[in-house]
């Protein structure tokens, strides 16, 4: 019987060494939701690095045993494998010019593309030693473009799906890499290429075209008679999951003692990582705005801003971090009140549960990155408005705002636009907040994470069938030509 083999840098576990053993606590991210209702079927599995190094080979041993259990298969990567492959090519070439960002943070290192091959190649030879004719495979994001096309050349008949989670840059972008031609060949690999935007796989598209020898006709490569389709599937989230949140009990207790701190104050809620992608100065450059011009807001608004850590060793995220620093500091130094504190920043991740209450409390949801494949903060801030009620502040340079259009859409670079949007948002009467949340809720629990699973599978199997109807096609004018 057929499987489907799930590939990712990491594997939905996260494993931690307490006492000298190892502990093993399931991951609450996105995919590894999504992806859940997957590779706990069948005879299915998921491959992907477990997120430590593991060098000894009776420890490795024992993370396999342990993993197979849950239907993971681990990839083992050494800290040098680990700093060249992933620090290095994927987050040091790869993410800052898929965000726009090249000539400010893009470092080429010819080691780092070594190193890339390597563990994209250890990736194969994990799914090379499962996977049987008829398996379906679908490989996910920057980490592993050059994966599809190295199975491919090993076993030409396997389904092969790819799905890339951040921006697809410009090709005007994309060409500056040094080894662009490889990358596009690894991602051509696959039998459908999908992506969070339209715009994005138009951009995917039109490099192929330009870079490599291959045709396209609407949003179908043809690399070596074989249709390569390239597509935008929009990623959800579990609406039911942080719908429920808000009646869980830890979670109504934070949202009481929320509301008890925070009576007659509006809350700005702001959530993201530690990164120069996600417009932190830009937001808070808005919110000082906001002051300044408004100042009935001193002391009735607070921005409470959350912000999980991240790289903060590497130089350019460490002056970052010390400029969110001193933004912050600079901006509670001049508003402060003997009652009252502007922005309550947090340098730390949250629970789930924290969050879900923040969400449900928060007035408005300020989202704002420079730019972002999709976002899903956004959606989870949708999903917790169970009263429909509160007002959704989005960039338009994040995927998200090409479904959430009843969302106050902003351009992160104007700063008086966002400022605008806060007061904006602030002053929308509840029959106003109702209107617009009611309809991006619609959308948020409509376009789940499950349906996007489904429709992503269902157009792979599509595309399979699209090639061997051509592929058949073609044997028969062959036979025909011969006689």
């Amino acid at each position: 019987m057929s499987k489907t083999i799930i590939v990712s840098n990491r594997l939905p576990v996260k494993i931690s060494v307490e006492n000298g053993q190892y502990v093993y606590s399931p991951s609450e991210g996105g995919l590894a939701t999504g992806l859940g209702s997957i590779y706990r079927e069948g005879e299915n599995v998921w491959i992907g690095w477990p997120g430590l190094e593991v060098s000894e080979p009776e420890k490795q041993e024992e993370v396999i045993r342990n993993l197979k259990k849950m239907k993971l298969l681990p990839v083992f990567l050494s800290e040098e494998e680990i700093s060249e492959y992933y620090e290095g090519f994927s987050n040091e070439i790869l993410w800052p010019i898929f965000h726009y960002y090249a000539s400010t943070y893009t470092n080429y290192q010819q080691t780092n593309w070594n190193f890339y091959q390597l563990v994209n190649q250890k990736f194969r030879d994990a799914i090379l030693s499962i996977a049987e004719p008829g398996d379906k495979i679908w490989i996910h994001d920057y980490q592993l473009l050059l994966l599809p096309g190295m199975v491919r050349t090993e076993q030409a008949e396997l389904t092969i799906g790819f799905f890339l989670h951040i921006p697809f840059p410009s090709y005007e972008m994309f060409r500056l890499i040094p080894w662009r031609a490889e990358l596009l060949e690894g991602m051509i690999g696959a039998d459908l290429v999908g992506f969070h935007t339209y715009d994005d796989a138009q951009h995917f598209l039109n490099a192929a075209v330009r870079i490599l020898p291959i045709n396209s006709s609407s949003n179908i490569l043809t690399v070596d008679d074989r249709p390569v389709v390239a597509e935008a599937f929009p990623m959800g989230i579990d609406f039911e999951k942080y719908s429920s949140f808000t009646s869980d009990r830890i979670v109504l207790e934070q949202i009481r003692l929320l509301k008890e701190n925070f009576t007659d104050k509006k809350i700005i809620l702001s959530v993201d990582r530690l990164d120069y992608s996600k417009g932190i100065l830009q937001r808070l450059a808005a919110f000082e705005l906001l002051l300044e011009l408004y100042p009935q807001y001193i002391g009735q608004v607070v921005l409470y801003m959350i912000v999980v850590p991240s790289r903060d060793t590497v130089p350019q995220y460490k002056q970052l971090k010390d400029q969110i620093d001193k933004k912050v500091g600079n901006i509670n130094a001049y508003y402060r009140t003997l009652d009252w504190s502007p922005i309550l920043y947090f340098y730390r991740s949250f629970s789930i549960e924290t969050l879900s209450a923040l969400y449900h409390v928060a007035d408005v949801g300020l989202v704002t990155p420079m730019r972002d494949g999709m976002n899903l903060v956004s959606k989870e801030y949708v999903a917790s408005r169970t009263n429909n009620d509160g007002v959704l502040i989005l960039s338009e340079m994040a995927g998200a705002s090409k479904e959430l259009i009843d969302a106050l859409i902003v351009n992160p670079n104007n700063i008086g636009d966002m400022t605008r949007a806060i007061d904006k948002a602030l002053n929308m009467t509840l029959a106003e907040q109702e209107v617009s949340m009611k309809e991006l809720r619609k959308i948020v629990s409509q376009f789940n994470i499950f349906h996007w699973v489904k429709i992503y599978m269902d157009k792979l199997k599509e595309v399979k069938e699209l090639q061997r109807s051509l592929k058949s096609r073609h044997v028969d004018l062959d036979i025909g030509k011969s006689i």
